[in-house]
């Protein structure tokens, strides 16, 4: 682990303090641990280090189904003409976000069990400082474009082709798309402008920008102030509008017939179930990071890892099995590719 030896000089010149309060910082300098550092120390589970190995089998087992399950939604609904209706595109981007995340934590947390490489560049982090909540973001808006459009097809069935055309569908994401990059690209910046730290020991196997701001020996009301914004002005408008649509469907299916109103409702089962497993572990890490218990001091850990973790494995899962459209595609791909395969031990020959 290295430190760079503090220029309280240089960090006077940066934020133009003037002489008194130079000598001001120099005295609290010679108090404090803080340090300007080149890099952060990532930790596993800690308590587990006995099973290391197999906590990085399980995220290596977890990688492999995330990439092979959101790869085989992205083939089937390329694939198939009948599947690129407004729902499906939301979908396509879904698994390609989900592919993202896990490619973007999965990884070094393999390296951190097995390889023992919990080193990070100070810049890798930042990297991961904003990488990491913009996907994040990314997968909230694509839940939200896809409460909207169950909306749209249960309440306005008629007018469904002509609300959801790919124009509107392309400048949806779009929108989501630039909100997500405009509002995260200032949290590496926020953690850059600080000069000192007190230690460079993250409490996860990945840096965040609410844990790296803890560590600063300066202010952070500003990161304080816009990290509550951005929750606000993403997750917490998404939420709200998931949770607008749902009442205005429930409000339609309950004038429906029993039957029709069963019907209507089991075409959101598989979005319901997305949006649970993403927001379940959001709110509970939101709460846990705000009031830490001493009886369970890992369970923010747990929380984060399940936030990121758990989606991109479950939400394939979750849409083969509930979705008939892409059940029905996955099992006819398979019995031809087991009809190909029993054909060629065969050795058929086509008359």
């Amino acid at each position: 682990m290295s430190y760079r030896v503090p220029n309280v000089f240089h960090s006077c010149y940066r934020t133009r303090c003037s002489f008194d309060d130079h000598l001001q910082d120099m005295a609290e300098t010679n108090h404090t641990p803080c340090r300007d550092i080149n890099e952060f120390t990532l930790s596993g589970i800690p308590n587990l280090d006995n099973y290391n190995f197999w906590l990085g089998f399980l995220i290596a087992v977890m990688y492999v189904m995330a990439v092979l399950g959101n790869s085989t939604i992205l083939y089937i609904i390329r694939v198939d003409q009948e599947l690129h209706g407004p729902m499906y595109i939301f979908l396509f981007l879904l698994a390609i976000v989900d592919i993202l995340i896990a490619t973007t934590v999965m990884p070094r947390m393999v390296g951190i069990f097995w390889f023992n490489q919990r080193q990070i560049t100070f810049n890798m982090c930042l990297t991961q400082i904003f990488f990491i909540p913009f996907l994040s973001t990314l997968d909230s808006g694509i839940l939200m474009a896809m409460a909207v459009d169950r909306y749209v097809s249960i309440s306005h069935p008629l007018r469904y082709s002509s609300i959801l055309t790919k124009q509107s569908i392309t400048k949806f994401s779009l929108v989501i798309l630039i909100r997500g990059a405009a509002g995260l690209t200032p949290f590496p910046l926020l953690i850059k402008r600080i000069p000192l730290f007190q230690r460079n020991l993250l409490t996860h196997s990945y840096c965040l920008h609410q844990e790296a701001m803890k560590l600063s020996c300066v202010d952070i009301k500003v990161n304080i102030i816009y990290g509550l914004f951005i929750i606000l002005y993403t997750m917490g408008m998404d939420s709200l509008f998931i949770s607008i649509s749902y009442m205005l469907i429930i409000k339609t299916a309950v004038g429906l017939l029993a039957k029709a109103s069963l019907k209507a409702i089991s075409t959101c089962a598989a979005h319901i179930c997305a949006v649970l497993i993403y927001y379940i572990p959001l709110i509970g890490l939101s709460v846990v990071h705000r009031y830490p218990s001493h009886s369970a001091p890992n369970i923010h850990i747990l929380f984060g890892n399940v936030y990121l973790l758990l989606p991109p494995v479950i939400n394939p899962l979750i849409y083969g099995i509930r979705t008939k459209q892409i059940r029905n595609r996955l099992i006819k791909s398979l019995s031809k590719l087991s009809q190909s395969k029993m054909c060629k031990n065969l050795k058929c020959v086509k008359p």
